[in-house]
């Protein structure tokens, strides 16, 4: 079954199954990237890391009370009259490091940070801590002398700060050019369209590529065999509208 959708597939939102998409449409970005921008820009990918932590579960201390630092030696004897005493073993909340990956547009060979790809996943949109912790990275972006472009492709959780028109979409690209600081560049789209084709802001000058996100998607689902762990008869995560569930249906149907 090929790519049955003009745009984006809502079935690759599914939060179980959004992990592999990232990382394979990260890959698939920085590999096209990389062809194109050579040998004036290096692409390379870099990572942010949270902690996954249970909802109600507070913030981490930032701050300890004391600290033990090693600084080599010998080992430390411990001796004593008194007995230890024999503590209560409990459970901790499990904690999870999440590494969620991003793109950075380098010059060559100084390594200046031209530009920043961001493509959202279900770790930063949802609202908690962790989303918490990327608006504060995403507003460094936006105050920082670099271009920055973020992705997001799930139509769950609220829309990210500066990304709403009033026109109602499922998705967007939102793109801050550095050299325009108070401005920013929306492409609004729904899942019934294709995903915008995106200039990739580089230093003025410099031939800017066409980032066409329709065709690397449909390329990472063939080559990734999605088709394979995807059940087009059940509804995706989340569900459409009665709608576009029905439109959906309809290209379904097509394809098969």
């Amino acid at each position: 079954m090929s790519y049955p959708f003009p745009g984006m597939n809502p079935w690759l939102e599914n939060p179980l199954l959004w992990s592999d998409v990232h990382h394979s449409l990260i890959s698939a970005m920085r590999d096209e990237l990389a062809a194109q921008l050579e040998p004036r820009y290096f692409v390379g990918t870099e990572t942010h890391t949270y902690i996954a932590r249970l909802p109600d579960a507070p913030l981490m201390i930032r701050y300890p009370d004391l600290v033990l630092l090693d600084r080599g030696g010998a080992a430390v004897a411990v001796a004593g009259s008194a007995a230890a005493t024999v503590p209560i073993e409990i459970d901790l909340p499990f904690r999870e490091a999440i590494e969620e990956a991003y793109l950075e547009i380098r010059l060559v060979p100084d390594g200046e940070v031209v530009t920043v790809i961001e493509l959202l996943s279900p770790t930063n949109k949802r609202p908690g801590p962790d989303r918490d912790s990327y608006l504060r990275k995403r507003e460094a972006f936006l105050d920082a002398d670099v271009h920055f472009v973020e992705i997001d492709m799930l139509r769950l959780w609220e829309p990210m700060p500066y990304t709403t028109t009033g026109a109602p979409s499922d998705y967007r690209i939102f793109i801050r050019r550095k050299e325009r600081l108070h401005k920013a560049y929306l492409y609004p789209f729904a899942i019934r369209h294709a995903i915008p084709v995106f200039p990739l802001p580089l230093l003025p000058d410099d031939q800017e590529p066409l980032v066409d996100l329709g065709a690397l998607l449909h390329n990472v689902y063939d080559r990734a065999r999605y088709k394979l762990i995807i059940d087009y008869a059940k509804s995706p995560i989340p569900a459409l509208s009665k709608t576009d569930a029905a439109w959906a249906a309809d290209h379904l149907a097509a394809t098969y």
